[in-house]
């Protein structure tokens, strides 16, 4: 007997900070508001879809935003309170299924190919998901509903806001074919205009290509580009997936010189150091080896410096000290000013791994 197909949902906070912002605030309702620090150098966290009638969009220069739409209301941001929404918004969906996977504070994917509810269908859990955060929270939200998470993202971008979108498995082939490659996960522009060179605009016209020649020209990413190509996407929903990186960062309202960033780095290591030791409370067996510092130029110009030492950093002093020593790669001229500094921890390995690595180097594992 063939598996039934599995049933997938992503939902999708619609405008979620600066929805809250609106709840929360009568007068903020109907009109543009940008959740963000005013000035040149903030960047948007969210935009109204008010806002975004004028081009405002998530991480754009709030300088910018503020020009697109003079008449916009700037609200700082405020996370507490985002995350208490988040966390009632998670409630629902624990009583629908175990099977949650989190992206951020505003969306994730279910599975709901078996349920804790006596609902008939996968669009009737939807329904009764998106009706229970309006109830409960004051809030919209948008799903998508098919039969992987590829497509049910793709989904629940299509009737925003306040919509939903299914998929269903005879449907795939048909909506899948006109829609452009950028609609795809991980075509960014770069892969468009390869493809472009070969004529490809559309996801049907991806799909006349073998797969053979798709994995000859682009490896194994090839070969994946096939299967979305014709809607396979075979990843399950992972429940509470492990952190790839933890980091902190800041935008200072000043450019400053790389000499003068240590204390910047010193203090951001605290933040990331602090994240992941939380991290490690939920996920005991896995530790980090790689320390990366991120930098941004004056004009904007994005830099990442990484070290993955023998020995993996043990303390907040080791991952400060390794993330100061890190600026001594940074090639730029002296007098080159930066506007943002970032520590982050990644190269998440586990612990057993880890102690057979230093065994093999003859270095004594050292436990946190």
């Amino acid at each position: 007997m063939p598996t039934p197909p599995r049933k997938i949902l992503h939902v999708d906070m619609d405008a979620f900070y600066a929805s809250v912002e609106q709840r929360d605030d009568p007068d903020l309702r109907g009109k543009p508001v940008v959740v963000a620090w005013r000035g040149a150098r903030s960047v948007v966290c969210a935009a109204s879809y008010e806002a975004r009638v004028f081009g405002v969009r998530s991480a754009m220069p709030a300088g910018r935003a503020e020009r697109l739409c003079p008449q916009a209301i700037f609200v700082p941001p405020d996370f507490v309170r985002y995350k208490a929404v988040s966390q009632q918004v998670r409630e629902i969906f624990a009583r629908h299924t175990d099977l949650i996977e989190p992206l951020s504070l505003d969306e994730a994917y279910l599975d709901v190919t078996r349920t804790r509810t006596a609902l008939p269908s996968a669009t009737a859990t939807a329904e009764a998901i998106r009706a229970a955060i309006r109830g409960e929270t004051g809030l919209t939200a948008s799903a998508g509903v098919a039969s992987n998470k590829f497509l049910a993202k793709i989904a629940s971008d299509w009737n925003k806001p306040d919509g939903i979108c299914v998929i269903r498995p005879r449907q795939v082939e048909a909506f899948l074919t006109p829609l452009p490659v950028g609609r795809l996960p991980g075509v960014g522009k770069v892969m468009q205009g390869r493809l472009a060179e070969l004529g490809i605009a559309t996801v049907g016209q991806l799909r006349q290509l073998p797969a053979t020649e798709l994995e000859l020209r682009f490896g194994r990413w090839g070969r994946r580009l096939h299967e979305l190509s014709q809607g396979i996407d075979n990843n399950p929903v992972r429940p509470e997936r492990p952190s790839m990186q933890i980091s902190s960062e800041d935008t200072f309202a000043h450019d400053l010189l790389l000499a003068d960033l240590e204390p910047h780095i010193r203090r951001l290591a605290e933040n990331t150091w602090a994240g992941y030791q939380r991290e490690r409370q939920r996920h005991p067996d896995r530790v980090a080896r790689t320390v990366v510092l991120k930098l941004k130029t004056g004009d904007f110009r994005l830099l990442t410096r990484s070290l993955t030492p023998p020995t993996r950093p043990a303390s907040l002093e080791a991952l400060a000290g390794i993330a100061c020593d890190l600026r001594a790669r940074v090639d730029l001229p002296v007098d080159t000013r930066y506007r943002l500094v970032g520590v982050g921890l990644s190269g998440f390995i586990e612990q057993d791994d880890n102690r057979a690595q230093s065994d093999l180097f003859g270095e004594p594992f050292e436990a946190i």
